[in-house]
């Protein structure tokens, strides 16, 4: 009789144990997919990548470009710009390569950057990430409809981005009313992709055509501010040496013209972007003319952080 019962104590205590490790397994990880990794790919129209979110020390190249990517029949769709956001390619954006997804591994095959392959777990109900085995480095994405997207706040939340997406800007206007000051003389702008960002020159060329042939007679840096409680109004802050720094309260009136408001003056500019640079490919994109740039990146995370993830794929 003792025999059995420490036999069915053992029985019932090794269930216990299988059972909370089974438990702890599908709850703490995952990684049994529901659906198939093209099912869940196609789930929502626009994957928009958090970057901040992105952990590990290295990089993927057009997940850093990208704001949002979309994989539709074995086509990657990204919108790369903020410039013509949520008009370009219906809203996907353009056709920048191609995909494979098998079991739980998306192979990308990138126009420009080539191949890259990912571990894809399902973190939540509209969250991925995106595992690079080869760079040890994790993206995180969250699922959207285009229908319920919101393309302005993207729009407004990176205009950095976007006065870096023409080669120059051109001032067209200058308002009657406002006092005269040294800013009156610049008439072209430029605000530099790369390093830390925050680089622009100026000109006080006339009528030049060609933003190359620009002579810039400037350089410093820029800050672009938020105004609370208004998403539409930014303010710029241009640090020139020997003037001090100029002020501006930033508005878009479309996706290729701004407007300053210099407080100290009280003067109003606006300002045209010429030259306008389509990541990724080339040809004309809304009327005006694209060149091919590569180094453009999303560079929010002001410190990268080790990837908790490890390589666990089976080779």
């Amino acid at each position: 009789m003792k025999t059995i019962k420490l036999l069915l104590s053992f029985a019932l205590t090794a269930t216990l144990f299988t059972s909370c490790y089974t438990e702890v397994t599908v709850d703490d990880y995952n990684d049994v997919p529901q659906i198939s990794l093209n099912q869940l790919l196609n789930s929502y129209e626009l994957w928009y990548v958090d970057i901040n979110a992105t952990t590990g020390y290295g990089e993927t190249p057009f997940l850093q470009k990208a704001f949002t990517i979309s994989f539709r029949n074995g086509v990657v769709y990204a919108n790369n710009n903020i410039v013509g956001l949520g008009d370009n390619g219906g809203g996907f954006g353009i056709d920048v390569g191609e995909y494979d997804a098998y079991n739980m591994i998306l192979d990308v095959y990138h126009d420009i950057d080539g191949f890259e392959t990912f571990d894809v777990y399902e973190i939540d109900n509209n969250t991925i990430e995106f595992y690079n085995p080869n760079n040890d480095t994790s993206y995180f994405l969250n699922g959207y409809q285009r229908s319920n997207f919101d393309y302005d706040f993207v729009f407004y939340d990176n205009i950095h981005y976007f006065l870096q997406e023409y080669e120059a800007w051109e001032k067209t206007y200058t308002s009657d009313f406002g006092a005269i000051n040294e800013f009156d003389n610049e008439n072209y702008l430029q605000f530099l992709a790369g390093g830390n960002d925050s680089t622009f020159r100026s000109s006080q060329d006339t009528n030049i055509s060609n933003p190359d042939n620009l002579y810039w007679d400037y350089t410093g840096v820029y800050g672009v501010g938020n105004v609370s409680n208004n998403m539409y109004l930014k303010t710029l802050t241009l640090d020139y040496d020997f003037l001090g720094n100029e002020y501006f309260e930033l508005s878009v009136i479309n996706d290729g013209r701004i407007e300053l408001f210099h407080p100290a003056s009280e003067t109003v500019y606006e300002f045209e972007g010429r030259g306008y640079i389509q990541y990724l490919k080339t040809g004309n994109t809304k009327g005006k003319t694209t060149s091919l740039k590569e180094d453009k990146k999303r560079k929010f995370r002001k410190d990268k952080v080790a990837n908790p993830r490890e390589n666990t794929r089976v080779k």
